[in-house]
């Protein structure tokens, strides 16, 4: 991670801050990931958090270098190396209710891996890696050439407003989420920053406000906070905009710190309380 305040080294990805983000919630949860053998120290720091993990080794980890400028909504992304892709038999004797995929690149996880774990439980995607292209090292953004195939057995998808205008070719929010509801995602999660996010279902459009930090210091990550938050809410039972709602808190408290989201659900029950009260007030 290179920001403006300084140069860090650490293990991220959605496996690691989505893992990170959900391992205090009250759900039942296993991290399924590849990595290579020398990196399994960092398996073995999840494992002594708490969280239970799969890791196949052999290969290579992926390696992202994300540089970021004074915008923390936007950044620029270098790909030093690169995994091989998942495979279903990696998921042999993994039940779940919902699988939450977090490909880091477009050949990650291949159309015919989801449609054979879409057999085993409801699919959510977070889409940016399939609109990762990697050109000598740098990341080039493309299209998802089978998304109209894949995205049929996709339960939740979660898009950002870039990732929605590449994967639709349409830049409103609503007529993009539409269109990919049409093609097959019940529940489409558009994320956008600070403005806050859109999620739609069934023909109605909640609207999600942004929780304003108390100050910005690493905004990697946050994508992938604020799904862990949005499908434990849903696996609880919650509605879109309680889930929504919760999502997004725990996005706000996560930018505040550097690192993965290591809070818990009263953390954001509590910013979600005083954000309510301040609102009355004013």
């Amino acid at each position: 991670m290179v920001t403006p305040q300084a140069v860090k080294h650490m293990a991220g990805g959605t496996s690691f801050y989505f893992s990170n983000a959900i391992r205090n919630m009250d759900v039942s949860y296993v991290l399924v990931t590849s990595i290579a053998l020398s990196e399994m120290p960092v398996v073995e720091k999840l494992r002594d958090k708490g969280i239970e993990v799969k890791a196949t080794t052999g290969g290579e980890t992926v390696y992202f270098e994300n540089i970021y400028s004074g915008n923390q909504d936007h950044r620029t992304q270098r790909v030093l190396q690169k995994a091989d892709p998942f495979v279903i038999h990696q998921l042999n004797g993994i039940e779940a209710n919902v699988f939450h995929l977090g490909p880091l690149l477009a050949d990650d996880i291949s159309t015919d891996f989801i449609k054979k774990l879409s057999q085993h439980g409801r699919l959510s995607l977070d889409a940016q890696g399939y609109l990762r292209k990697v050109e000598d090292k740098n990341v080039i953004p493309v299209d998802w050439p089978e998304k109209r195939e894949a995205l049929q057995y996709i339960t939740t998808l979660k898009v950002n407003e870039h990732e929605m205008e590449v994967l639709t070719g349409i830049t409103d929010i609503h007529q993009g989420a539409k269109v990919l509801n049409e093609w097959g995602v019940k529940e489409v999660v558009v994320t956008l920053g600070s403005m806050g996010s859109v999620i739609y279902v069934d023909g109605v459009y909640y609207t999600i406000p942004a929780y304003k930090p108390t100050e910005i210091v690493d905004a990697t990550g946050c994508g992938d906070t604020y799904m862990a938050g949005y499908l434990f809410q849903r696996a609880k039972g919650k509605g879109y905009q309680e889930a929504g709602e919760f999502a997004a808190a725990m996005a706000s408290l996560n930018i505040q710190t550097s690192g993965p989201f290591m809070g818990t659900e009263e953390d954001v029950l509590e910013l979600l309380s005083v954000s309510k009260e301040l609102k009355a007030e004013g």
